[in-house]
């Protein structure tokens, strides 16, 4: 419910401030006093694109704001949006003079498409140039089942087709790449054996990599292990020049403490230089040439080599590691087989479901039709169309939708004579708004609407039309909160709260104010739309008899 609407320089409008209440508020005034002006500043709430023209003052901001009475169901998307849950929700947008637009929900940023997500669930406004909607298979389908008391079936059917297709388009996909896969699969299977081959967890290819290096510069380190050798061992060598040395040093080491280090220190060197010396003679020993060997090593690197560049790798734990990936990838190829099995499965069993309850929620809308036209027509024939037909064409066919595979038609005939058409042919603009009139009443029995603002839809209807649909807009209110912009004193007056909207000229300015009108003031407006601007003491009396 929307509990307040504060408007500030906003087009004609200065400032107001205005409180709501459950129940039917009609809106009066004289053409171009504002009326409009104030929907166009609801529609800001709403998300509506904003204007810098509307800001009335250009160096002050332009702020709209509304409090609405929210119920619990809402929590959940305040949760979502990860903004502020309060059962009095406050939304408010800003303009400023450069045309950047700012919104708020509690206080919390927000984006223009979070606040239409929002409020086209608190708010529907329905004007004269909104008619059409009605040949809209959605919303003929919400009066049907709104009528049936098949809203929630209605929804599990939509829910449980929207299953059901994204299991399809699941299965679809895995299909659709099946053959895509199976090649794939080929080229893994190809790769893995390519790389098998290899051995990896058997042979250390770096340990190969270095007997080859062995093998292909033998003469090479035969002579480097020669020289080491001779270098050390043969006379006036490294080792013969050091003994010497330390033979002369020795004399004197008793004498100084530092030179007795040194001798030590040198002694450790000729033990380090001897032990490299044996090392590389047994080296020396061992190396044999082994063409054969030098053969098998040539071929086993060349093929490792090719398969290390072949997929950018620099090193056998790498190759190792792809080779594992290789083999989790095949083992998820082997699942999908079993996967399009079980989506298959599970398909049918949700298109079986489907087709109980869509079997279902067609029983439940074709048992209603009857009583809702007869119930269309009766309220209609309080509006002065007591001759109309109206009949509701619903058809099944073999392949399930959201609606349950069913199409529906509203056909209409106004008068005598004339055969049924589509209703949006066969209907003028008032008749159109009396129809419109009728189903929201309908509909507003049936289930929770949000607030509803009817934007002059008595257009084209005067006299006892006109306090017909005034009464109807009077019963509507009783079950949910009603706006009704209206020009006619027939409608107005069957208002719970009557809200005037007036234009006054202050320094060479024009303000639109609008109010909430006392009894009294209240009888005086009425009086204005029966009678213009002179009003008279039988447009007071006729009034006063419209109110009661």
């Amino acid at each position: 419910m929307l509990k307040s609407l504060s408007v500030q320089n906003f087009a004609l409008i200065e400032h107001v401030s205005l409180q709501f209440q459950d129940g039917l508020h009609v809106i009066t005034g004289e053409t171009g006093s504002g009326k409009s002006i104030l929907l166009g500043a609801l529609n800001l709430i709403l998300g509506e694109r904003s204007d810098f023209s509307v800001i009335r003052n250009p160096e002050k901001k332009t702020i709209v704001e509304a409090i609405f009475q929210l119920n619990e169901s809402f929590k959940d998307w305040f949760v979502q949006e990860d903004i502020d849950w309060e059962p009095e929700t406050v939304i408010r947008r800003e303009i400023t003079s450069q045309g950047k637009s700012r919104s708020f929900i509690n206080d919390t940023p927000v984006q223009v498409s979070q606040l239409k997500e929002l409020t086209e669930q608190l708010v529907y406004i329905h004007s004269q140039h909104e008619t059409l909607e009605i040949k809209k298979p959605k919303f003929q389908f919400d009066l049907l089942d709104s009528y049936a008391d098949s809203l929630d079936l209605a929804q599990q059917v939509s829910s449980h087709y929207g299953k059901i297709q994204r299991l399809k388009a699941a299965k679809e996909e895995l299909e659709s790449s099946k053959s895509n896969q199976l090649q794939e699969l080929d080229y893994i299977q190809f790769q893995l054996n390519e790389i098998q081959q290899l051995n990896l967890d058997q042979v250390n290819y770096a340990g190969l990599e270095n007997d080859f290096n062995k093998l292909s510069k033998l003469d090479d380190l035969k002579e480097a292990y020669s020289s080491i050798v001779n270098a050390i061992e043969l006379e006036n060598g490294a080792t013969d020049l050091l003994r010497r040395l330390k033979t002369h040093i020795d004399k004197w080491k008793n004498a100084d403490a530092d030179l007795n280090t040194i001798s030590a220190r040198l002694q450790d060197v000729i033990a380090e230089l001897e032990d490299i010396s044996r090392d590389s003679d047994r080296q020396l020993n061992q190396m044999e040439s082994d063409p054969e060997a030098l053969f098998r090593l040539t071929e086993s690197l060349d093929e490792y080599n090719k398969v290390l560049k072949k997929h950018h790798f620099s090193t056998q734990e790498e190759l190792s590691e792809y080779f594992n990936s290789l083999e989790a990838k095949l083992n998820d190829f082997n699942f999908s087989d079993e996967r399009i099995a079980e989506l298959t499965k599970e398909i049918e069993e949700k298109e079986q479901e489907l087709m109980q309850l869509a079997n279902k929620l067609f029983d439940k809308r074709s048992a209603v039709i009857p009583k809702l036209e007869s119930y269309l027509l009766e309220l209609l024939s309080e509006m002065k169309m007591e001759h109309s037909r109206f009949q509701i064409l619903l058809t099944r066919s073999e392949k399930l939708d959201s609606n349950g595979g069913m199409a529906i038609q509203i056909l209409f005939s106004a008068n005598k004579g004339l055969e049924l058409k589509p209703i949006e042919k066969a209907a003028s603009g008032g008749e159109l708004s009396r129809v419109m009139l009728a189903i929201q009443l309908i509909m507003s029995e049936k289930k929770s609407l949000p607030t509803l603002i009817l934007d002059e839809i008595d257009t084209g209807v005067s006299g006892e039309v006109a306090l017909r649909m005034g009464k109807l807009l009077k019963q509507m209110g009783k079950h949910l909160q009603v706006f009704a912009i209206t020009h006619l004193a027939q409608v107005a007056a069957k208002g719970d709260y009557h809200f005037e909207v007036s234009k006054s000229h202050e320094n060479s300015q024009t303000i639109s104010e609008i109010r909430l009108l006392n009894e009294v003031e209240r009888i005086e407006a009425l009086a204005k739309l029966i009678s213009g601007e002179q009003v008279t003491d039988l447009a007071r009396s006729s009034a006063i008899e419209l109110m009661s």
